[in-house]
């Protein structure tokens, strides 16, 4: 990866692990309970596979053996730490929901910020993440997609999605220039992952760079009219930027896609075959765990 891409906004591909605060045994003999605590999505670094971690547990170690997950019944607001009956968007009690910007619209829709109106909810937040170095990608996972994310935040931000590649194309100033950018190139591309596809196997391998060139061509009148309103330092297109391979802990893959949901079934019981994106794959079906983020869960190891 081309060192300007990371250098700017300090973060590096082999340094992508986050924080978490949980509660967690030490990894020592991998037999009986192994975690307990308030489940945060995984820790992710870029090696080959990707290692993953939930505080002190390595999460690669416990593949090819049969764990229990027990959603103990208690959830923790990500934000207060207030205990809440339901999550909000991964996490949040319903007064963080409405009230944080981290929950906003405008995360999901960055074209629609409206910070330069006065109307964020948390103007220094919003600096501190909104108002920074933004990249706007390609990924495969289950097939080509357009995205965002922050500087700091690749290539966690490719890995979260299960992505097999992944290239940045686009640099912008701030979180709305790439939402701009986005909204231009999802015309030609699509913007989401397929989950069940990309749960299924390794995606086909795809000329990034072919497809960049392509977008660049096809949006060319789009992007001239952004950098006419923004300036040329505002967006900055990346021509020589490389791809990036990602490589997944997985011993075996899934033909069928079946989830778990702790809050219809407390118990998810099987043989770990792998872990992709934030996903955990075992013989019997999958479970996102970002998505239960705040939730208390436990973790035993049944058998090696």
């Amino acid at each position: 990866m081309q060192s300007d891409l990371f250098d700017i906004d300090g973060a590096s591909p082999t340094d992508a692990s986050q924080s978490a605060s949980l509660d967690t045994f030490e990894e020592s003999s991998l037999e009986g309970l192994v975690f307990d605590g308030n489940m945060s999505k995984m820790r992710v670094q870029l090696t080959k596979p990707v290692t993953y971690s939930i505080g002190n547990l390595k999460v690669n170690s416990l593949i090819g053996t049969r764990i229990k997950l027990i959603f103990k019944g208690a959830i923790e607001c990500i934000s207060c730490g207030a205990q809440t009956n339901k999550s909000f968007s991964q996490g949040y009690c319903y007064r963080c929901f409405t009230t944080k910007a981290s929950c906003d619209s405008c995360i999901m829709s960055p074209e629609k910020c409206h910070f330069d109106k006065n109307t964020c909810r948390e103007p220094d937040w919003g600096e501190r993440f909104c108002m920074q170095s933004h990249y706007v990608y390609l990924a495969n996972s289950s097939g080509v997609k357009v995205g965002i994310t922050r500087g700091t935040q690749i290539p966690v931000r490719w890995i979260d999605q299960g992505a097999g590649q992944a290239l940045p194309i686009f640099r912008t100033n701030n979180r709305h220039l790439s939402g701009l950018v986005e909204v231009v190139m999802k015309q030609h591309v699509a913007d989401k992952t397929n989950w069940r596809t990309m749960l299924k196997g390794e995606p086909d391998s795809l000329d990034l760079n072919a497809v960049r060139d392509r977008l660049f061509e096809e949006t060319k009148d789009e992007l001239k009219a952004l950098t006419e309103r923004y300036g040329v330092s505002s967006l900055q297109p990346l021509f020589h930027a490389d791809v990036v391979d990602i490589h997944y802990p997985v011993e075996n893959y899934l033909e069928k896609i079946s989830s778990y949901n702790f809050d219809k079934n407390p118990v998810v019981e099987g043989k770990l075959e792998g872990i992709k994106g934030q996903y955990l794959i075992f013989d019997s079906g999958v479970i996102n765990l970002r998505r239960f983020t705040g939730y208390h869960i436990s973790i035993e190891v049944l058998e090696k």
